[in-house]
């Protein structure tokens, strides 16, 4: 079983291994739980997935100003599609979120932060084709 936040409700769900690609929902709210794209998570949603998730989580945190930021968010979305049921990518808006952005120590951005048993397992700043964030990804779930 693993343990999953929804990133709707914020509701703990677990889902067998082996239902991960087949469309899991929340079982308080129905949302999907593995989507295969890209979300944007508020601070305490995403502390909330940090703790809990037992899936690799790898957070974009950017900002609509941000020329490479935007040039990376399609890639980001690709790279959802691609890692769908192997690890979760999340975007967190530095600008309307800058607490999250200090908490996690941003100096620039684009940065993306992997995280795997809770605990930062890699760090990556500046824009990156698809196949560079999903290399990133698959990575952070074997530190």
């Amino acid at each position: 079983m693993v343990k999953l936040i929804c990133f709707d409700c914020g509701q703990t769900n677990r889902v067998p291994e082996d239902r991960l690609d087949a469309g899991p929902k929340c079982g308080t709210c129905g949302a999907a739980l593995v989507e295969g794209k890209a979300r944007e998570l508020d601070a305490s949603t995403l502390a909330k997935a940090i703790r809990t998730d037992e899936m690799p989580l790898v957070v974009d945190f950017w900002a609509p100003w941000c020329g490479p930021c935007r040039m990376m968010g399609p890639e980001f979305s690709k790279a959802a599609g691609a890692m769908k049921g192997r690890a979760r990518l999340v975007k967190v808006n530095t600008e309307m979120h800058p607490q999250a952005a200090a908490s996690f120590g941003i100096r620039g951005i684009p940065t993306m932060i992997a995280f795997s048993g809770g605990r930062e397992a890699g760090r990556q700043s500046g824009a990156l084709p698809a196949a560079q964030i999903e290399a990133f990804a698959s990575g952070a779930g074997r530190r």
